[in-house]
């Protein structure tokens, strides 16, 4: 999923390796999620897990209410950089990040009455101070839409979430929103089981609250996301609920506006041709290990579909290394350049140092204007000042 054309985009001007991402791509994503916010009275917003360039920020608050943040330093990167509201949930808090989550954010939501009754007096305390101040618990509808284990937060035994099992109804003073999660890279029909799912199991507790977040995991700018359905969910929820709605995708904000580019650094033999790269599946991309998935390159096909088949790795000791096996119209070349697609969200949020590897450099591009700005780029000192 691309929407910007990459290729016109000279990689010589770039180090290498490189993330590079379409700003115009990235205000095209925005302006889609400004649209449903406005159609639908929903607030949006905008996953620093998933995408979280915070050279974008002015530009995403812009068209976005704030940000999300799974912890304490993306919340501080939400409000250093970003502004708008500062949302935050994570797994479990200590204490120390809570007192001082309580001086900048908007909503803090926890991940179980425990949390919650161990932080409650702090809490209502600091509010008293900053009246904007919300609490919420994360729920569990224990409805699955994932279809990978690893990203399904409603998948049996899960640590995300409070089931209604799990619930303590009696310590809900002080409490004003739920949040849920389910999805993954998802269209609008799981999100619309989901809902329904919530309301089913959780409906009674929706009359004490002022707000409900959606999560995340709406694909809401992918190609036949089904929008006008997303408006409709929101606008009939919060009528009948009469509670403001949040969404908080983070894929959606970024998916197809970026690319990694990287060079070929060696080309061997062992049993069909490899491909070294400059780049590292485990330290660039842990996506296509972990999903797993097989990211495209510009120019390239599947194995055997062109001439030229590789085995494309990366440069670290890890023998899983690997990226996939792709085809090539013509043989590639020591120091030849290719692109990765769509690799703007659940890359350079997960970037390593694994084997000293050098972190791609982040860039900036204006597809119509061609305007090049290399934001940052990262050496030795980098991977020094990580260990000690």
């Amino acid at each position: 999923m691309q929407f910007t054309d990459f290729s016109k985009l000279d990689l010589q001007r770039l180090p290498s390796p490189c993330f590079v991402v379409d700003e115009v791509a990235v205000e095209r994503n925005l302006s889609i999620l400004k649209n449903v916010a406005d159609a639908s009275g929903a607030k949006v917003l905008a996953a620093l897990k998933a995408f979280s360039m915070w050279s974008l920020g002015p530009v995403t608050t812009h068209y976005l209410s704030g940000t999300c943040a799974s912890g304490l330093h993306e919340a501080k990167l939400g409000h250093e950089q970003y502004g708008g509201e500062v949302h935050v949930f994570a797994a479990a808090y200590s204490e120390v990040d809570v007192i001082e989550l309580l001086e900048f954010a908007h909503h803090i939501v926890f991940n179980s009455c425990g949390q919650w009754l161990r932080f409650r007096d702090i809490c209502l305390a600091a509010q008293t101070k900053r009246p904007q101040l919300q609490f919420g618990l994360r729920i569990n509808p224990e409805h699955s839409e994932g279809a990978v284990p690893i990203y399904d937060p409603c998948a049996p035994g899960s640590r995300l979430g409070i089931t209604l099992s799990e619930l303590d109804e009696t310590v809900l003073d002080g409490i004003t929103g739920l949040h849920f999660h389910t999805l993954c890279e998802q269209g609008f029909e799981p999100l619309a089981r989901t809902v329904a799912a919530v309301e089913a199991k959780f409906g009674h507790l929706l009359p004490t609250m002022h707000w409900v977040n959606f999560g995340g995991g709406h694909h809401i700018t992918a190609d036949g996301y089904n929008i006008n359905g997303l408006v409709e969910l929101v606008r009939d929820f919060t009528t009948r609920h009469q509670v403001q709605v949040y969404l908080e995708p983070g894929e959606a904000v970024a998916i197809g506006t970026g690319i990694l580019s990287c060079e070929v650094l060696d080309i061997t033999f062992n049993q069909l041709n490899q491909a070294i790269l400059d780049t590292s599946a485990t330290c660039h991309m842990p996506d296509t290990l972990e999903m797993p998935y097989r990211p495209d390159i510009i120019g390239a096909g599947e194995a055997e579909q062109y001439a030229h088949t590789y085995r494309l790795g990366g440069l670290t000791c890890l023998a899983g290394d690997v990226i996939g096996d792709y085809s090539f119209k013509q043989p590639l070349e020591i120091g030849q350049r290719i692109m990765f697609e769509d690799m703007s969200h659940y890359t350079m949020v997960k970037t390593t140092t694994f084997n000293g590897t050098k972190l791609p450099a982040l860039a900036l591009w204006n597809s119509n204007t061609d305007q090049l700005r290399v934001v940052k780029t990262f050496g030795y000192q980098d991977f020094k000042n990580r260990l000690s």
